[in-house]
């Protein structure tokens, strides 16, 4: 059934993509400076989760090296880099310069001091998920080095913004923005076939079957995709020709939940703190919420910052948002299983 399963994984980045060809065009022509060998303005990438942020910026930016060969490129993943020490260092571990570095005695301003004596080709650096750093600032430091030019990819412009101080919101402003729209079920059902053409048996999986898959990932790629992938390693385990209807039908849950899974797993410790008060108490008022998460860390965070977690949260379906104003409380999203 399945022929190439790095093509059904989420982090895969086809040779070719379909309906985002605005999305690439803008991109391109933002980072068109480097093949001159001149850094280019920041790009910030916007749009909902699993619309294609990241895999766009990866095919945009391989196809650029493949027609500049002297460019290098780092992509940060700020869920997992979100200190200023953790992402300096990944970009620096890109460019091959982290030999003798210590990672628990090097001081922070002595790595960006060798980012600013970098003397080599230029650097695109994309920050993926770029509000999850602990300090904006940072964004400003990496901006005045040269010969780097940097993508910032994030969920909302506005909340990223909201957060930072007039100095950092004043460079991030010059960026060129690109919004990336949630998928049509018409537009994902046809990514998704591209993915089941590529990576399963011929005649695996019908269309009808594939919009099916689409309508219920409702316009995110990323449960569109493990939706397929679970449906086709439910016909693999039990050695069917083709892709039931049942396959898919019980493919659609597990899928979300893998998704969910994911990116539980890839919460900061803080911020799966407030997941877990949440998941313990079912459901909180914002004021609570953060009451109870203050008495169990010893340097909390603003109320500002774990609201802003809370809209994370939301976004990639954790937990769900009812009422409004002060009657606003927060639960976790209904069929969640926690990865334990």
């Amino acid at each position: 059934m399945i022929e190439d399963a790095r093509v059904l994984r989420e982090g895969f980045v086809p040779s070719d993509v379909v309906h985002r060809d605005a999305e690439v065009n803008a991109l391109s022509h933002v980072l068109e400076p480097v093949t001159n060998n001149d850094p280019a303005e920041p790009a910030l990438i916007t749009g909902p989760s699993g619309a294609g942020k990241t895999t766009i910026t990866k095919f945009v930016v391989s196809r650029l090296r493949e027609s500049v060969l002297d460019v290098e490129s780092v992509h940060v993943n700020c869920w997992q880099s979100y200190s200023r020490f953790k992402a300096i260092y990944r970009i620096l571990e890109g460019l091959g310069r982290t030999v003798d570095i210590h990672r628990q005695s090097t001081p922070h301003d002595e790595l960006l001091d060798r980012l600013a004596d970098y003397d080599g080709p230029p650097v695109i650096v994309t920050l993926d998920e770029v509000d999850q750093l602990d300090d904006a600032r940072l964004v400003y430091d990496l901006y005045r080095l040269e010969p780097f030019s940097f993508v910032l990819i994030t969920n909302d412009e506005e909340e990223l913004l909201a957060d930072i101080d007039d100095r950092v919101r004043s460079r991030m402003q010059t960026a060129e923005t690109i919004h990336f729209d949630r998928y049509s079920i018409d537009e994902l059902t046809d990514i998704i076939a591209a993915r089941a053409e590529h990576g399963l048996v011929l005649d695996a999986i019908t269309t009808e079957q594939l919009r099916w898959i689409a309508d219920a990932a409702a316009g995110d790629a990323r449960v569109g995709l493990s939706i397929l992938r679970s449906a086709a390693r439910r016909a693999d385990r039990q050695s069917t020709e083709v892709i039931t209807d049942e396959h898919v039908r019980e493919a659609i849950p597990a899928a979300r939940r893998e998704v969910r899974s994911k990116n539980l797993e890839s919460l900061r410790p803080e911020q799966r703190l407030v997941f877990q008060i949440l998941h313990e108490e079912e459901e909180l008022a914002p004021r609570d919420l953060y009451d109870k998460y203050a008495d169990q860390v010893d340097d909390p965070r603003t109320k500002r910052t774990v609201r802003s977690w809370l809209q994370k949260l939301a976004k990639y379906n954790l937990v769900e948002a009812a009422g409004r104003g002060p009657n606003r409380v927060y639960r976790v999203r209904d069929g969640f299983v926690d990865a334990e």
